[in-house]
């Protein structure tokens, strides 16, 4: 399977790398800022395994499906702008505090960054908090470009973040990589003309990793890096 990835990969030269659930376990930030949030609206807390369904499609849909739990559609716009605010509040207040960077991350860019690969952090988490975070966990200066879920027109899993990246690198998809851990990376590359990999410890709305139509999955970013460094067997 390894060096059918591999073959897949030829020809790489930049790799589009996802922030939550990819490069680093968040899942705790959301956990605290969403029940802080939710004490803020006289709502009861939820599990950290309910919150995960919803991570990857942005703060806006993340808090609309954490409300959406208990709250008629007809009474859940008139809560919403409190909601968001308080959880836009707590988050920023907490960004990286609980959050851990997954194994193998650094010494996988690292490998990339050797490699002479180009790198872009493309996430829909609000460039606000992600960079900060990236900062925080001393992830950022591996990227010449990182762009939020709010930098762009349009987001993940819609494929102009990936094409604007290949603009920006000036590089044509099929040269471009995406590494993520969710269906809606995979769909934006996908739409885009990038190849995809998933890694199988992230979020992925709560739904096995498999069901991804991607080019493969690698368990780390060490692993993708030593997939795009392999040489391709010649044919007999």
């Amino acid at each position: 399977m390894s060096s059918a990835i591999a073959s897949a990969l030829q020809g790489i030269r930049a790799v589009i790398i996802d922030l939550d659930g990819t490069m680093i376990d968040t899942a705790p930030d959301f956990h605290v800022a969403i029940n802080r949030m939710r004490a803020d609206i006289d709502m009861a807390p939820v599990s950290s395994d309910v919150i995960i369904r919803y991570v990857g499609k942005g703060t806006e849909n993340l808090v609309r499906s954490i409300l959406a739990l208990e709250t008629p559609a007809d009474q859940l716009e008139a809560i919403f702008p409190k909601a968001l605010s308080r959880y836009q509040h707590h988050y920023q207040s907490i960004n990286g505090d609980y959050s851990r960077i997954y194994p193998e991350v650094g010494t996988g860019l690292d490998a990339m960054r050797e490699q002479g690969l180009r790198l872009a952090c493309v996430t829909n988490k609000p460039i606000d908090f992600a960079r900060p975070l990236l900062e925080k966990t001393a992830l950022l200066g591996y990227f010449e470009l990182v762009y939020g879920g709010d930098s762009l027109p349009r987001k993940k899993p819609d494929p102009y973040p990936m094409l604007q990246v290949c603009r920006d690198f000036m590089l044509e998809p099929h040269q471009v990589l995406a590494i993520g851990d969710s269906s809606n990376d995979a769909q934006a590359a996908r739409a885009a003309g990038c190849k995809i990999v998933i890694v199988p410890y992230g979020y992925n709305h709560g739904l096995p990793v498999q069901t991804i139509d991607a080019d493969g999955i690698v368990e780390t970013l060490y692993q993708a890096a030593g997939l795009l460094a392999a040489p391709v067997p010649a044919p007999l």
